[in-house]
């Protein structure tokens, strides 16, 4: 029988909000543990909740985006379960009435358009951290309790890894542009939960679903499920026994392990939240956040294609991000070559902020100040290594560029009469290498260069030195 993979995907990503979703505790990364809790999200007798404004409208920013409906009411719902990180025994969810659903995301996946439908996008709340030590000892941190959580969910359209990853990377980037998740994984802010299977479309005999609990990385989510796809294979070939249940990704072995039996909706037992009233959020409401929507990747992507003439790598890479897109864009605006500047932000701007794991918008170089490097570059002032050098010191100490070209005297010699010097110096310092050439040996002339570049510590114009030396010895 032809057994196809069958997976949907649930991604929880935590909203950008000051305040958490129900009390008015800091909602931050890095804090000192148990230091941003209180009475509401510690569950403690008597403690009533209170929505965050800015968390509902996020999720429906979120939802528009994702071509959803906006639920004309909706309400929340208690999710029953009895775990260290959830102190009140039940988490704040929605179920039966998210806020919003039945969107979409169109993607191109080797060549091939995937159609991927959103079942909903709804608000709920996370749950603790639970630290593990080496001694067998479990301690808690509940700062992340109650932090606004959105928790989107597919229907079961992706067949294999390569689908997922190309789905988060692409939901990652919606979700920076719409400025309301940082969507980092490696901050935990967004996981997320494959739920993986292999059906026969002709008998309609399927193996039991299996959920991956939070990964952590595009790349394990990739991972993880072409993993499982195999694992259910082997499975069914030798005749090996198949639960429907929970299993965790083990990183370092590269495999899926068993953690538990897969709950059903009714182990949960949902049933409406009896302190919070349902949402109904005003047509005008929804329309003003509609009106205010950003471009998104696939507009400005397709933008920079038609406009600049980018390759799709490249704006696919410059438009991961919003900031990175705009500062793209201003280089440009700044009289930057639309591919100049494209290969210059994917190198030294990206390479920088990988290095010093700082976004774009604290580095202290400019759009200006990039078109401005670009221009000595393209002038014959510097020369792309030196300005891939000004770069890097410009943006670590804030001293502008050309302040650092003219105190280390990096500006490139151009001067025909002092490289014709220079050339014949060469010619006399290295006449093995002359006579190399002449009879025939290109790479000859790489000796005669690398002389006269380290007679000028690198600042000789090396396209107009090749171009003067050989010239020279042709004459000759």
């Amino acid at each position: 029988m032809a057994f196809a993979p069958c997976i949907g995907l649930e991604v929880h990503a935590e909203l950008d909000t000051e305040s958490k979703m129900f009390c008015r505790c800091r909602a931050e990364f890095g804090a000192e543990p148990n230091s941003r809790c209180c009475p509401v999200c510690l569950g403690l007798p008597g403690s009533l909740p209170v929505p965050n404004k800015k968390a509902v409208e996020y999720v429906m920013r979120t939802g528009l985006a994702l071509g959803c409906q906006v639920a004309e009411r909706c309400r929340f719902a208690r999710k029953n379960y009895f775990y260290p990180d959830l102190p009140k025994n039940f988490q704040i969810s929605q179920y039966e009435e998210p806020l919003t659903y039945g969107g979409h995301i169109d993607l191109e996946v080797n060549g091939q358009p995937k159609h991927i439908r959103i079942r909903r996008a709804h608000l709920e709340e996370d749950t603790g951290k639970n630290i593990h030590l080496p001694d067998g000892r479990s301690l808690v941190d509940y700062n992340r309790c109650g932090i606004p959580l959105m928790e989107i969910v597919t229907e079961p359209d992706f067949t294999s890894g390569v689908e997922c990853r190309e789905y988060l990377t692409e939901l990652r980037s919606i979700l920076r542009y719409l400025q309301v998740s940082t969507a980092n994984m490696e901050e935990g802010v967004m996981r997320a939960e494959p739920t993986v299977n292999l059906i026969d479309e002709a008998s309609g005999e399927a193996t039991p679903r299996v959920e991956i609990k939070n990964l952590n990385s595009i790349r394990s989510v990739h991972d993880a499920v072409e993993y499982e796809i195999q694992r259910q294979r082997r499975c069914l070939q030798t005749g090996e026994q198949m639960y429907q249940e929970t299993r965790l990704w083990d990183e370092e072995r590269h495999v899926t392990a068993t953690m538990r039996l897969k709950e059903s909706a009714d182990d949960y037992m949902y049933f409406p939240e009896p302190d919070l009233v349902p949402l109904a959020p005003e047509p005008e409401w929804v329309a003003s956040i509609q009106a205010s929507m950003p471009a998104l990747p696939v507009a400005v992507r397709r933008r920079l294609i038609e406009e600049h003439g980018l390759p799709k790598y490249d704006a696919g890479v410059i438009t991961a991000d919003r900031e990175t897109a705009e500062y793209y864009e201003k280089t440009v605006a700044a009289g930057a070559d639309p591919k100049a500047a494209s290969n210059w932000v994917m190198g030294p701007v990206l390479a920088y902020m990988n290095k010093h794991n700082v976004p774009i918008k604290d580095i202290s170089v400019d759009p200006m100040g990039s078109a401005g490097l670009l221009a000595s570059v393209d002038s014959g002032a510097i020369s792309s290594n030196t300005a891939k050098e000004v770069f890097e010191e410009s943006a670590t100490t804030g001293m502008l560029a050309q302040g650092i070209i003219d105190q280390r005297g990096l500006q490139q010699i151009s001067d025909e009469d002092r490289l014709a010097e220079l050339i014949e110096e060469a010619i006399a310092s290295n006449p093995s290498a002359v006579e190399d050439f002449k009879s025939g040996k290109e790479k000859a002339i790489g000796a005669l260069v690398g002389y006269i570049m380290g007679q000028t510590k690198g600042q000789a114009n090396p396209q107009l030195v090749n171009q003067m030396l050989r010239e020279k010895l042709t004459e000759m």
